[in-house]
């Protein structure tokens, strides 16, 4: 008696068919190395474990420093890439315009709230600079960041991390190579091979980011306790409520009254990549991950993405480059007993709307701070006080800059027809991490992480 044909999955028995194997999400590894490095960094202090503490710092830099090797390199080859790419775009000049305009102006908005929240509070007050960190050895100037963005030695500027030369000299490749035309195709093709490798490279980097998280936090946990939060509690507060201001009160209603979208779809969507950036505390080493948040799941055009999103990453800091320096300006000159007068506060307004470009993209926001004071005669030694819970600050600074990063690309979007709607409004989709840092496109294979759907 013949009997019907048996499938091949009925033919194997449940049990020996092979068990997917459950990965930890990646941002859940994020969040256990955040916890474990602050309960290591207590146990080497309160127990005086000294090779604890050494090797939480040894591991931290490690990390700090693989990243510092990759990143000059993906900038250039991002920022190459992104202005090329503005050839396939009729109204290129009026992109960018309208792309610099709201850069500016989101930044104006977060330098105002700054410098309001530091008034109201009065951070300084009651001070004392006694068990301050040392203050940074490199001191900026206003006339130095003018004179700084042109480089007098191109390998000095990929050597030293120099990021705002490093866009310069991008920008005049990438304009070069985009009006002298079909001649510049095979440098393009090379400059995308190349930009591919970087990410995959930095996608290696950043996988180590909870081991990187768990050792930083756990060296300044070890290095400063919690000695200095207390005094610094103010000072904290601040940073933390004018970020949650600008994150949740002053980007919705951008998104919602000139983007003419839900901005609770929009942080649906950006919240892998917002909540990459607070742990990983690098903007530029978000920006694969927010590029392929701002095409593939909030429907910006790829053209227009790609050169919006290298811009903003290194340019674009509401979070490290206007509000934080705002906070800290007004903090160091109540510490010194300075009076700031309103030329003052219009003069960090103006350094914070101009000299966003002067921040690193990576970790910390030394170089703007610097900045700020030397431009407002305010001792740098303020600085030093600060730099004890920098990372704690930077965190939620990190997570702003790229909040804004990809708030900007969707209402210029918006506003010139090249965002898709279908896109923006569909429900959150997985996110191919792998291929955010230059794999394929192809939805990620058996054991390769994705993040799921916020």
């Amino acid at each position: 008696m013949s009997s019907a044909p048996v499938s091949a999955d009925e033919a194997v028995p449940e049990t020996s068919k092979p068990k997917r194997r459950k990965r930890v999400p990646f941002a859940a590894q994020l969040l256990i190395g955040l916890v474990l490095g602050l309960a290591l960094g207590y146990v080497a202090r309160e127990w005086s474990v000294a090779w604890l503490g050494t090797t939480l710092e040894t591991v931290g830099t490690l990390f700090v420093q693989l990243l510092f090797l990759i990143v000059p390199f993906l900038v250039f080859t991002a920022i190459v890439a992104s202005i090329a790419n503005l050839r396939n775009l009729a109204n290129a000049g009026r992109l960018v315009a309208k792309t610099l305009g709201w850069f500016a102006v989101t930044s104006l908005i977060a330098v105002v709230i700054g410098i309001a929240i530091g008034l109201a509070t009065d951070p300084g007050s009651g001070i004392e600079l006694s068990g301050a960190a040392a203050a940074p050895e490199t001191q900026g100037s206003w006339t130095d960041f003018l004179t700084g963005i042109v480089p007098t030695n191109i390998v000095d500027a990929f050597v030293n991390v120099n990021v705002l030369q490093i866009v310069f000299v991008a920008i005049i490749a990438g304009a070069a190579a985009a009006k002298i035309g079909d001649k510049a195709e095979p440098f393009l093709k090379f400059n995308a091979s190349a930009l591919a490798l970087i990410q995959k490279a930095l996608w290696w980097v950043i996988r180590l980011a909870p081991i990187g998280t768990a050792a930083l936090i756990g060296k300044s946990v070890y290095a400063y306790g919690w000695d200095l939060l207390e005094p610094l509690a103010v000072f904290s507060i601040d940073i933390y409520a004018g970020a949650l201001i600008i994150l949740l009160v002053v980007y919705p209603v951008l998104l919602r009254v000139f983007g003419k979208v839900s901005p609770v779809r929009f942080y649906r969507k950006a919240w892998p990549a917002i909540q990459f950036a607070f742990v990983s505390r690098s903007s530029v080493g978000t920006l694969p991950l927010a590029q392929k948040t701002v095409t593939d799941r909030l429907g910006v055009d790829r053209d227009y993405a790609s050169f919006a999103s290298p811009f903003g990453a290194t340019t674009k800091m509401d979070g490290c480059a206007a509000i934080y320096p705002a906070i800290a300006a007004i903090f160091v000159a109540q510490v010194y007993n300075v009076d700031l007068g309103v030329q003052d506060y219009l003069l960090i307004a103006f350094v914070s709307v101009i000299g966003s470009a002067a921040t690193a993209g990576l970790t910390g926001a030394t170089v703007m701070l610097t900045l700020t004071l030397s431009t407002l005669g305010l001792p740098l030694e303020g600085v030093g006080l600060l730099l004890a819970i920098d990372p704690i600050m930077d965190m939620i600074r990190t997570a702003t800059n790229v909040a804004g990063q990809m708030v900007v690309p969707v209402i210029v979007a918006k506003s010139e027809d090249l965002l898709d709607r279908e896109v923006y409004d569909a429900a959150p989709q997985p996110l191919d991490e792998d291929a955010a840092f230059g794999g394929s496109d192809e939805p990620a294979r058996k054991g390769e992480p994705a993040l799921a759907p916020a």
